[in-house]
């Protein structure tokens, strides 16, 4: 995968986290008529957003394995414990947290572990993305990034 594209799939990952949560959420509690229906949609939203999530923590993967001398899959190698660790919060949050929220178990305590767990999920897709558009340091990664 051409650095280029790996470095917009980490945008895609981090701005759909950006958007999704800390946007178009808080809107929905804001000008939808009740608080029930803006959990409702707020919930498909977190869901298509972990697939999003997946999606991109995926490629950034494969990215990582395609070309292990190029300067891209050193940089996605320095950057692979927190495409891991997203992916992993990802999938928490959409299989064992989301589904206590909208059985409004506990819902005070799951709802604030979610937020966390978001929160975190957001900086490591930022920490990606700034490993990603990481300048090359020498004349040699230059090259290997254009290839």
């Amino acid at each position: 995968m051409p650095a280029r594209i790996a470095l917009f799939v980490s945008a895609l990952w981090w701005g759909s986290l950006t958007a999704v949560g800390f946007v178009v959420v808080p809107l929905l509690f804001k000008f939808l008529p009740t608080p029930a229906m803006a959990g409702h949609m707020a919930a498909r939203l977190f869901t298509a957003q972990t697939w999003i999530s997946v999606s991109c923590g995926v490629l950034l993967l494969v990215s990582s394995r395609s070309n292990r001398t190029s300067a891209l899959a050193r940089r996605t190698q320095a950057a692979i414990v927190f495409i891991v660790l997203g992916l992993l919060l990802a999938l928490l949050i959409e299989f064992a947290v989301a589904p206590r929220i909208v059985a409004r178990e506990n819902l005070r305590l799951w709802h604030g572990a979610g937020s966390l767990m978001y929160a975190v999920q957001w900086l490591c897709a930022a920490i990606v993305m700034w490993r990603l558009a990481d300048e090359p340091r020498s004349h040699h990664e230059l090259t290997d990034c254009r290839n």
